[in-house]
């Protein structure tokens, strides 16, 4: 990447250099290289065949309206350019770039969005949802899975035999980056997959060495596509209006967790998130919860009738 008489490394070499870096070196999914792969993409397309010591600030202007232009929410125009910030910071560590051509570029604002969660109540009847038949069987432990330790629906797919602990009622779970952390979970959890890995995966499993924890009837891995079909088809068959997906679950079992009373940082720790900043957006999610409680009961709310009048005058008691 370096060259002596001056780095003249074009913008798609540098771009799959890049996103080569991430996996290997990073370790990234495949999902989040790809995330970045289309945003830096796009970027390609705008500016074309250009040496990237030749980016600067009025050619990232350009770019940043064509996306506003696409009519692009500012979130989305502020991940691409974290994208960008981010191939650009590791282009100055192999000291192909002297500067920071984003130095002085406006960002694009954006509020982060409240994720959708389920009451306690939906989410109870939802991990209920299953039948006893084979497929119900497995699907429960699943769904007890996601929302008992809030996993992300590829760390439930690749959850593996060996990462299980059930005596201790604890998982290893393998998160963004490969970074390993320790799930706990509650009884009903360790009940339901008990119950599955008992009467349902070995007459699935025909190959010793299927590691995969959830398969399907033919004895294969679970995708993440089957996984968000069965839990969408369930919280259809319940009437919950929310747009359901795994994600929703995790959200819900964060949400549930500090309304409890959970300490911020021990949800951040149970969620895998390296920065309390991406965890403390659910505690916006339960502000938001107390203040509809607040509307909806107390004298003062916005929704509460108020004192009843008589004859025009609001009557009080002595």
């Amino acid at each position: 990447m370096r060259d002596r008489a001056g780095p003249r490394v074009k913008l798609d070499a540098a771009i799959d250099a890049f996103l080569s870096h991430l996996a290997v070196e990073r370790g990234l999914s495949q999902a989040t290289i790809e995330a970045y792969g289309r945003d830096l993409a796009a970027l390609a397309a705008t500016l074309g065949e250009v040496d990237v010591v030749r980016i600067d600030p009025a050619a990232l202007r350009t770019h940043i309206a064509r996306l506003a232009a696409r009519g692009l929410a500012g979130s989305t125009r502020a991940r691409s350019l974290s994208a960008i910030s981010r191939l650009l910071a590791w282009l100055r560590a192999e000291r192909v770039l002297t500067h920071d051509p984003l130095a002085d570029l406006d960002r694009p604002k954006h509020s982060r969005k409240i994720p959708q969660v389920l009451s306690a109540e939906e989410a109870v009847a939802l991990v209920r949802a299953p039948d006893e038949s084979d497929v119900g069987l497995r699907d429960r432990a699943i769904l007890e899975l996601l929302y008992a330790a809030g996993l992300r629906v590829s760390e439930a797919t690749s959850l593996r035999l060996a990462d299980l602990q059930l005596a201790s009622r604890s998982l290893t779970v393998f998160g963004k980056g490969r970074r390993q952390r320790l799930a706990l979970v509650g009884e009903p959890a360790v009940h339901a997959l008990e119950h599955y890995l008992a009467e349902v995966r070995p007459r699935w499993v025909r190959d010793a060495e299927v590691a995969e924890v959830f398969v399907t009837a033919r004895g294969a891995g679970m995708t993440r596509q089957a996984v968000w079909y069965r839990l969408r088809a369930y919280g259809l068959a319940l009437g919950i209006a929310h747009k359901l997906t795994p994600h929703v679950l995790r959200h819900s079992f964060a949400t549930h967790l500090l309304e409890g009373g959970a300490d911020l940082r021990i949800v951040q720790e149970m969620l895998g998130h390296a920065d309390i900043g991406t965890t403390e957006i659910y505690t916006h999610v339960s502000q938001k919860r107390l203040h509809e409680l607040v509307n909806a009961r107390h004298p003062r709310g916005d929704a509460h009738p108020g004192p009843a009048k008589r004859d025009g005058i609001v009557s009080r008691s002595s």
